[in-house]
């Protein structure tokens, strides 16, 4: 069986031949793990130090080739073919304070991160930013539906095409599309949060735009070709919801509904990422129609067992082996998580097999290869739990 014909079986509720695999995210260390050579897939500070010295079209090159030979290596079913920038995008470089610090032009300060190695806000400049005003975003919406979402540049598609071209004969591709969550605003995720609290009376407006201007633009992701769009927008924490689930029902959830639908119009799948505690939506997902439900995070309380008996039926779950254990863990471990996800998610179909939320830095090279391993050796159909004990 080909690897888009089991994610397809396996989206309609239906056993294919061993359960799919595929990840929404994986860092530039698994790549030179694996592949054993330098990458700019998820290169962190490395891409944006790229990107400022005019090599963007290494950038491109090495996405096209490093995505294809990762997912050939590991044995993916789903390929995730990402956005680039624009060739029409002036990346100014950021003046460099010391080896960890950089401020932009607008007086931000960044700092690389000990631990993921991404370039992070350190210090916003509070000065640099303007909130929105209910005028101008109804200003907004009013010419989103005179002229529709505007039309992202033809090069920033230029991996997703590639992968497109070269494996969907063969494998699923998906790639990300804008989401939207909270109807608030802010310089920070700090602010923003705190803004949700402080400005009910922007709920309905910020819902509105965000949601007609995701909406509108789905129609230049399936121009692409690919199989399904992935919706990256977090509701949850470790602990619980973000926030209210009463302002995301009310405000949020029908502006879900439509997206969903439209992206149905169009021929796509919709796989809704979503980590963290979230038991307070999960019924929501199955409500607006998504396909699958990605990012399952245990160590948050999200047990596949649960999750099956609950939703199971009407939603793929996709995930399984904790970050936890993939990054701190032993291979044991990880084919505990596995075992445990399999012998709960997979019979009668609808599970994906993947990491709890993605193969990120950190993630240990025979933890990922003890990974493989248990989805060949315990995610072959019929699943028989009594003959794959851990």
């Amino acid at each position: 069986m080909l690897p888009r014909e089991r994610v397809f079986k396996t989206l309609r509720h239906e056993e294919p031949d061993i359960i799919p695999w595929g990840e929404h995210s994986i860092d530039y260390n698994i790549y030179e793990d694996i592949l054993g050579r330098k990458t700019f897939v998820q290169s962190k500070f490395r891409h944006t130090k790229a990107l400022w010295e005019g090599r963007r079209d290494e950038i491109v090159a090495s996405h096209k080739k490093d995505i294809i030979d990762l997912a050939d290596a590991l044995g993916f079913d789903i390929i995730l073919a990402p956005g680039m920038p624009s060739v029409k995008e002036v990346h100014k470089p950021m003046e460099k304070i010391d080896d960890e610090t950089y401020r932009d032009e607008n007086g931000n300060i960044y700092r690389i991160s000990a631990t993921t190695y991404d370039l992070m806000p350190y210090k916003m400049n509070p000065d640099a930013f303007k909130p929105p005003t209910i005028e101008e975003m109804k200003e907004a919406i009013e010419k989103i539906d005179r002229e529709g979402a505007e039309r992202p540049d033809d090069s920033c598609w230029e991996v997703v095409r590639h992968i497109v071209q070269e494996k969907k004969s063969t494998h699923f591709i998906m790639t990300f599309w804008h989401d939207f969550i909270w109807p608030s605003f802010g310089q920070t995720d700090e602010d923003f949060y705190i803004n949700l609290h402080l400005h009910p009376e922007m709920y309905e407006v910020i819902a509105e735009l965000n949601g007609k201007r995701a909406i509108a633009g789905l129609r230049y992701v399936a121009e692409q070709g690919v199989d399904a769009v992935m919706t990256p927008g977090d509701m949850g924490t470790s602990t619980g919801p973000l926030a209210s689930p009463k302002v995301y029902k009310e405000y949020v959830f029908p502006w879900h509904k439509r997206y969903v639908e439209e992206a149905h119009r169009l021929g796509l799948k919709i796989i809704k990422h979503c980590c963290g505690m979230v038991w307070d939506f999960v019924d929501d997902f199955v409500r607006a129609g998504y396909d699958a439900y990605e990012g399952i995070q245990a160590s948050a309380g999200m047990d596949m067992k649960k999750l099956k008996e609950q939703v199971g039926d009407r939603l793929t779950l996709w995930g399984g082996v904790t970050n936890e254990n993939l990054i701190a863990g032993t291979p044991d471990d990880v084919r505990r998580d596995a075992h445990y996800a399999i012998k709960w998610g997979a019979p009668g179909g609808g599970f994906i097999y993947g990491a709890s939320h993605s193969l990120a830095v950190g993630t240990k090279l025979q933890n990922l290869l003890a990974m493989k391993e248990a989805r060949e050796k315990w995610g072959v159909y019929p699943i028989s739990t009594e003959k794959n004990k851990h």
